[in-house]
């Protein structure tokens, strides 16, 4: 549950102001069709983080407990700087038509714009620190679900009522006590 619950949080954290979360508010202002803007972003998250997750638990067997330890600790510090970096959307990707709909446009900008994210780089560290492939999974699809579904239904006026920049940092912290825990470990 441990797994779960702070894989939950930590990508929930990330994804505030996030270049998918600029990408959820482009869709849903452009398309106006919330539910396959929202089934599109949890069928290409859950994909993706599947993945990320799978690549995680491959590297917890390859490595020992040791270099692991460190790799770790060393990757959850490295993401804690990596929060205070703002993404910002590319013009470009708003101005493609959707040709195979609205679900199929989604899945495929949100698997390609989670292709080394934060919260995909968070999936595979926290897939290696809790060694729980389907609770790090779950938890990280829910996360990222509770970040963008909210956005795609009520858009604009959930991003201006957001302090970004104190997500940012309080998702730093976090990725920052993780780092040091498991280097003191």
């Amino acid at each position: 549950m441990e797994a779960f619950l702070v894989s939950t949080g930590i990508v929930a954290l990330a994804e505030m102001g996030d270049k998918t979360q600029l990408l959820s508010l482009v869709l849903a202002a452009r398309f106006r069709k919330p539910w396959p803007i929202v089934l599109g972003i949890f069928v290409a998250t859950l994909f993706n983080h599947a993945l990320a997750g799978g690549l995680g638990s491959w590297v917890t067997h390859a490595l020992g407990p040791d270099v692991l330890r460190w790799v770790l600790g060393g990757s959850f510090i490295v993401m804690a700087l990596w929060m205070l970096i703002p993404d910002k959307l590319d013009d470009e990707q708003a101005d493609s038509a959707p040709k195979y709909g609205v679900f199929a446009t989604t899945v495929v900008a949100f698997f390609l714009a989670e292709m080394g994210d934060k919260t995909q780089v968070a999936t595979v560290m926290l897939a290696a620190r809790f060694n729980a492939w389907a609770a790090v999974v779950a938890g990280t699809t829910l996360g990222m679900m509770l970040a963008n579904a909210p956005v795609v239904w009520f858009g604009d006026a959930i991003t201006r009522k957001v302090p970004i920049r104190a997500v940012h940092v309080v998702g730093a912290i976090v990725f920052l006590v993780l780092g040091v825990l498991a280097l003191v470990k």
